[in-house]
Parts: C-alpha cells; sequence; structure tokens
C-alpha cells in the first residue's frame, strides 16, 4: 500500500484512523493524501432565499479551516509524505474522484452526524463504487500494527476473493493469516464459488502461507462469530468482501457486511 487516501472529517473516529493511516504509511513507505471536502449543499425546509445557508457557511468554513489547521500541524512532526487536498462538494463524490489512483481509502465507521450504531451510507457507496479496498476504522482503534495477525472471512463468494486478492501487500507482511469460513449446520451442497484451498493456493503464488480454518456456525450471529475468531487468534485486521447479496437486500432483510459495519470491532478492509 504506497497511496494512501484518507478521509477528513469532524467525526468522533478521525483520530483513530489517521493513526492507523500513520502506522500504515511508515511500515510500509506510502504516502497520505488528505482528503477534506466542505458540502455546502444543505437542505433547509422553508428557506427560499438561502439565508439559513449564507449564514452558515462562514461558521462550517472556519471550522473545516480549524481542522485542517490543527491535523497539519501534527503532521508536520511526523516521518510520513503526505499532501492535502481541500475541496468542496459531498464526500462520498470526492472520494470516489481520487480513489482511482490511490491504493487503498480509509473512512470511519459512522456517517458524519450520526456516531451511533448504524451503518455508514459513505462506506457503502465506496466499497460498492470504487476501484479500491475500503479499510474501515473503528473510533476506539490505537493504532495499526502491519505485522499482526489478519483473518480473511471467506465464504467462496466473488467478493471474498476480490478482497483476498486486494490484500494481498498488507496480508505480506502479516505474521500470520487466517482463511476462516462459517461452518453452517444446514448445508446440504457444497456453498462455494472458490473453496478455501483456491484461495491458499493463490496466496501461495504470491508467497504467502495461510491456515484454512472452518468455524462452526453456532448460534451466535455470523459477524460475531467472525470477531471472535479474529480476536482469539489476536488479529489486527479482517479482510471480508462486502455486499454479496444486493444492498437493498442488505437493508431490508439485514446481512453480515450491515451487521458487521454497524459494531465494527476491529479494522475491517472490504472489496466488492
Amino acid at each position: 500500500m504506497k497511496s494512501i487516501l484518507l478521509h477528513v472529517d469532524h467525526d468522533a473516529a478521525f483520530n483513530a484512523r489517521l493513526q492507523v493511516a500513520l502506522d500504515m504509511a511508515r511500515a510500509t513507505g506510502a504516502h497520505i493524501t488528505c482528503l477534506q471536502a466542505i458540502n455546502y449543499e444543505i437542505f433547509a425546509p422553508g428557506d427560499f432565499y438561502g439565508s439559513a445557508i449564507a449564514a452558515a457557511m462562514p461558521v462550517i468554513k472556519e471550522s473545516a479551516e480549524q481542522l485542517r489547521a490543527q491535523i497539519e500541524a501534527r503532521l508536520a512532526g511526523e516521518d510520513v509524505a503526505w499532501d492535502w487536498r481541500f475541496l468542496y462538494g459531498m464526500s462520498i463524490n470526492r472520494l470516489l474522484e481520487h480513489s482511482p489512483l490511490a491504493d487503498v481509502v480509509i473512512v470511519g465507521p459512522a456517517d458524519i452526524g450520526f456516531d451511533g450504531h448504524g451503518p455508514s451510507s459513505l462506506v457503502g457507496d465506496l466499497v460498492l463504487r470504487s476501484p479500491v479496498p475500503v479499510l474501515v476504522v473503528p473510533g476506539d482503534a490505537k493504532g495499526f500494527d502491519v505485522t499482526a495477525p489478519v483473518m480473511v472471512a471467506w465464504n467462496g463468494s466473488a467478493e471474498a476473493a476480490h478482497a483476498l486478492r486486494a490484500a494481498v501487500p498488507l496480508l505480506a507482511a502479516a505474521g500470520k493469516v487466517w482463511l476462516v469460513s462459517i461452518a453452517e449446520a444446514s448445508d446440504k451442497k457444497p456453498r462455494f464459488d472458490f473453496p478455501a484451498l483456491e484461495g491458499a493456493q493463490y496466496l501461495s503464488r504470491h508467497g504467502i502461507a495461510c491456515e484454512v480454518v472452518e468455524v462452526p456456525r453456532g448460534e451466535a450471529k455470523i459477524g460475531d462469530t467472525l470477531f471472535s475468531a479474529a480476536q482469539m487468534r489476536g488479529c489486527g485486521l479482517m479482510v471480508m468482501g462486502a455486499y454479496g447479496h444486493s444492498r437493498l437486500a442488505e437493508m431490508l432483510l439485514g446481512g453480515v457486511t450491515r451487521q458487521m459495519l454497524s459494531e465494527p470491532q476491529m479494522p475491517i478492509l472490504l472489496a466488492h
């Protein structure tokens, strides 16, 4: 990972993802592009003449400039290469515009202004539309050790294969790689388009050894089972494919991606 695109905003998880970006950049010699987007397209019911927006603009801009000055002062004392993109418009649009020449996009787990539980629409849009993987960093993350064990959540889907391929640079640096799938008691036919063995063979061609594990489903939700499996193995990162079903189906019926993004318990690298 030589080019890191970092989403900058006032959300509660920003300091955590900044630290993760710094740790990753130091370990891999990467360059961090800090992208800060300011959106003035605020919908104010009844504000036909835009007076509320006009009044809010100076405050929004001043707050953004203060955040930029604060972060730039910190970055000036760090031993990493970085640059700053100060842009106008919606964050999702600006991140998508700059993602094609990034190796990874680092974002928080919640939409700005909604730091409670619930999956982020920004993350969902990025994962589905960005050509590069998205690293979601929870607000309680203390940093990122590239040599820590990594768990790949494997369900044999094309999405899982995409995530595995995108994670190769990080997997190569990890001290241990686990390829973990969940055994469903109700399985009566092969579930995998790509069996775990094929995933392991792919990694071996990149000089990466991994251990293939099947974990019993049990009574817990699949997301909780995966997090528990990762924590038991001391993993610092989870890699997984996202939105194997349509995003609408995930919203209406729930799904592993939705559950894990609602309450992430460690950094998660996602690809679709």
